[in-house]
């Protein structure tokens, strides 16, 4: 019953404006796959996710220090699927040896480098796409002009340019997903995929009443999680959190499907990455692409008048 719906509604979006066709909603393998979870967990996740049509997997060398990588590699061998993979990656070779595949559909350059000469990045993608070990290249956490500079020296070197950039993207962070990236969208064809729709959690309501044991806030690493729900900002959110739980009660939706739907719904959004730590969690996610068709404009209005940090374009008023 379940499934089969969502394999209806499961739909998939170009990459940006690259022919890389990929699910609406992917999963992220950040902090779960070979740390958090068993093996046979992830397995039973992945198989959800697969017989729901996501056909998007998001993995890193650091997640788990590339255990996260040597079990999904295991699990995709095992069950011989063929998928779009994204590696956020320095040692590509390293990455593919542990995934068991001979290229990935996409590689992230995370810009952990601030020195490192944007020619030299561009080339090296460049490079690694010749090689065969990727289709294509995208950009994370990299800003605005960042990502124009490594356009402009592809394009100047005939080098191949990014088609993506992943970014954070909920309630509470906005402003590039919402304002930023559409301009380069329309301008050079760059996708977003975004990560952390429920922010760490947040916004599915369960630290409203503190910080349970087996939450991400409370594991070791996680202090700044913590910090963050303690803090005043963190209290004007947890407040907002519930306004937007009856919000979703409205609806009859949760509030992780609600928050979830409200990013898909934004422009040039082309994938949202899911974190799950079991199947339950990620049918519920999943869930999420039939709340779609219920935010209307006038939802939408009152949800920004909510949270009351709707981003403004201050270049397009002063066109008015």
């Amino acid at each position: 019953g379940d499934r089969l719906d969502l394999l209806i509604w499961l739909f998939c979006r170009n990459l940006g404006k690259s022919g890389l066709r990929v699910s609406c909603l992917g999963l992220g393998t950040w902090v779960t796959f070979g740390s958090q979870i068993s093996d046979e967990m992830a397995e039973s996740v992945m198989t959800v996710a697969y017989d729901s049509g996501v056909n998007l997997f998001d993995t890193v060398e650091v997640y788990a220090s590339g255990r996260a990588e040597t079990t999904l590699g295991n699990i995709l061998k095992k069950k011989g699927w063929r998928m779009a993979i994204c590696v956020c990656v320095a040692g590509l070779r390293g990455s593919l040896s542990r995934l068991q595949l001979d290229y990935v559909d996409i590689v992230f350059a995370n810009r952990t480098d601030v020195n490192a000469p944007m020619e030299e990045i561009v080339r090296a993608m460049t490079f690694v796409i010749e090689q065969g070990m990727a289709m294509y290249w995208g950009t994370s956490r990299w800003n605005v002009v960042e990502i124009m500079e490594a356009y402009s020296i592809a394009r100047q070197f005939n080098l191949i340019p990014p088609v993506c950039e992943q970014a954070e993207y909920h309630y509470f962070q906005r402003d590039k997903v919402e304002l930023h990236l559409p301009e380069l969208y329309h301008k050079i064809g760059v996708g977003a995929m975004t990560w952390s729709p429920l922010a760490c959690g947040l916004l599915t309501g369960k630290y409203n009443e503190g910080v349970p044991e087996s939450s991400r806030a409370a594991m070791k690493g996680y202090a700044w999680l913590k910090e963050r729900l303690c803090s005043d900002e963190g209290k004007k959110q947890l407040s907002k959190i519930k306004e937007l739980h009856l919000l979703a009660d409205r609806l009859n939706c949760t509030a992780a499907q609600l928050a979830i739907a409200w990013c898909l719904r934004s422009e040039g959004v082309s994938s949202v990455l899911l974190g799950v730590s079991n199947t339950e969690q990620l049918l519920e996610n999943l869930g999420s692409v039939r709340v779609l068709s219920q935010l209307t404009p006038p939802l939408i209005a009152e949800m920004d008048a909510l949270l009351g940090n709707k981003p403004r374009n201050v270049k397009k008023e002063a066109r008015r």
